[in-house]
This record gives C-alpha cells, structure tokens and sequence, in this order.
C-alpha cells in the first residue's frame, strides 16, 4: 500500500470514528431513557424474557442494517433489501420440504440468490453506471415479481422441522438469530476496521475520487458492498422464513426503511465514509426498543409509522448537520 492510500483511508477511518464516538454516546442515553420509560410504565419490560424476546425481534433487522452498512459506507443507497428478503425465504422455503434435500442445500440456495442479487446491483451502479437509487428501486421490483413467480402467489410451507429451528431455536438459552447476528456483527467489524478491503469501502464512500487516485479499485470496493449487502438478505430471509414456517412472497414489505433508518441513526453518513457496525447495532436496538414499546403501551400500529417516519427524518437531519 502506497503513502497516498495509507493516508487516505486513516483520514476517513478515523472521520468515521469521530463521528461515531459521539453518536454512539448519544444513542447510548438514548437507549436508557428508553429503559427507564419502559420500566416505568411495565416493570416486566427489565425482565430477561423481554430482553430475549426483544433480541429475536430485531436479529433480522440487525442483519440488513449490518448488510446495508457496508453499501452506506462506499455512498450508495439499497431500496430492494425487502424484496430480496422475499424472495430468498421462498427459495429457501422450495427446497426446505422434510426429506427432499440436506438442510445445507435451502440454506447455500438462500444465501447464493441473494448474493446474486447484490451482484447485479453492484454491476448495474459500477458498470451499468446507474444511480444507486434507480438501480435496486428495479431490483426491488424484479425480486419481488420472482418471489411471485417461484412460489406461484402462494406461501411456500410445510418446511422440516431443522429449517424452522434457526428461527425459533435456541442456543444455550440464547436464541439462534441472536446468535447468527452477532456472528455477522463481529465478523463485520474485522473485516471493515482491519482488512484492507474494508478500508476500501471507507475510502471509496469518503472521497472516490481520491480513492481512485491513490490506486484502490473502487468499482470493486462498491461491487464488494452491494454483493455483501445481498448475501446478509439472503440470510435474513431464511431466519424470516424459518421464524414462520412459511416462505411468504409479500414478506420483508419496508424492510429496507427500518434497516436504512437503524444504520443511520447508528452514526454512518449517507454520504459515505463514516460509521461502524457498533452504531448500527445500538441503532437497530433503539428502533427496536421504540417499536416493542409502543406496542407494550398498546399504542395503534398507525401512529407508530407516524413515530418511526419522525424518528427517520430526524436522523437525516442529524446526519447533514454532522456532515457540514
């Protein structure tokens, strides 16, 4: 590595830990107040039950949002993450029946459609040279058609018994999503802080210009993001599947808003560059602790969107305040 992209990537390393240092803090009050609101109001909210309960609910969020941190970081945007959730439960679901094929065969097909996905929309915005945004708004729509396609309009079920377990499983006590996203989180956090591919993504979202400059691959770095973004909706998917035993054409409707909104309330600019799986993590948990809330205090699910739209705006608002 050169002298120009070793100081490259430090600058917008360390851009994006400034910007999550305090963010993070801020989330982590955040979180707090949420607590104590909710312990206030139901003492059962500080229960270990809860807290587990809790944790399933947000693992396949978690996932996305740490899915489309990785194209936030390079600058680019998601929209068909819903979609593509659809779309790899029911694959996964086709060949998840008892006694048709080994438990690795629906969970490999899962992960490969939704990596192939990735793939295209990172060859549409890199090669094809189309905005993020347009690229996968189509893909959104193309995946959600085959969801259709594959599965006839029909919820795909009677899944084996081991498929279902990775939604409804537990580990330990702990339960399998909880499990799977941790998993996903740590390894996030390696490769972007301390590989040199991470760095890229870094570099790339901060300056691609410079980027470019100083010799890094930026193309790759962006087809990298999106191909990682849609492999970790293809796991969401199957533990989406898996958790109701069906896998449903219409699921995963607005995923892509929830995980958008948790990676950015979690710290990482829209404009790239800055961020971490840390933020994101707090973010999901905080939207998460704001929906379950809502719906202990028995609050209808329409003004809810009214909060969570509230709680997505305010988020970009902080994120163009942090950038200028």
């Amino acid at each position: 590595m050169d002298t120009d992209e070793s100081s490259t990537q430090h600058e917008f390393r360390g851009r994006g830990l400034g910007r999550g240092a305090w963010r993070r803090f801020g989330l982590v009050l955040a979180l707090v107040a949420v607590c104590a609101i909710l312990a206030a109001a139901k003492p059962q909210a500080i229960s270990i039950d809860y807290v587990l309960t809790l944790l399933r609910q947000i693992a396949i969020n978690g996932i996305l949002a740490v899915g489309v941190t990785y194209v936030l970081l390079t600058g680019g945007v998601d929209l068909s993450l819903g979609s593509v959730v659809a779309l790899t439960g029911v694959v996964a679901a086709t060949f998840a029946h008892p006694g048709a094929y080994p438990l690795a065969l629906p969970l490999g097909m899962g992960l490969l459609t939704g990596a192939l996905c990735g793939t295209v929309n990172g060859l549409v915005v890199t090669r094809g040279r189309v905005a993020p945004f347009i690229a996968t708004l189509g893909m959104m729509t193309a995946a959600r058609g085959l969801a259709y396609i594959i599965s006839g309009g029909r919820p795909v079920s009677r899944l084996r018994p081991d498929f279902n377990a990775i939604g409804s499983g537990d580990i330990a006590g702990i339960p399998i999503p909880v499990v799977l996203l941790g998993a996903v989180a740590v390894v996030s956090a390696v490769f972007l802080r301390h590989t040199r591919a991470g760095r890229h993504l870094y570099a790339t979202g901060g300056n691609e210009t410079a980027a470019y400059a100083s010799g890094i691959n930026v193309h790759a770095a962006k087809t990298l993001a999106y191909v990682v973004c849609g492999a970790l909706a293809g796991l969401a998917g199957i533990v989406q599947a898996a958790r109701s035993t069906t896998g449903q054409p219409n699921a995963g409707m607005m995923y892509e808003l929830d995980a958008i909104a948790s990676v950015v309330i979690g710290g990482t600019s829209l404009s790239g560059g800055a961020g971490g799986v840390g933020g994101t993590l707090l973010g999901a948990l905080l939207m998460g602790m704001i929906a379950s809330g809502l719906d202990m205090l028995n609050v209808p699910s329409y003004y809810q969107q009214v909060v969570k739209g509230l709680i997505i705006i305010g988020a970009v608002m902080l994120d163009r305040r942090g950038s200028k």
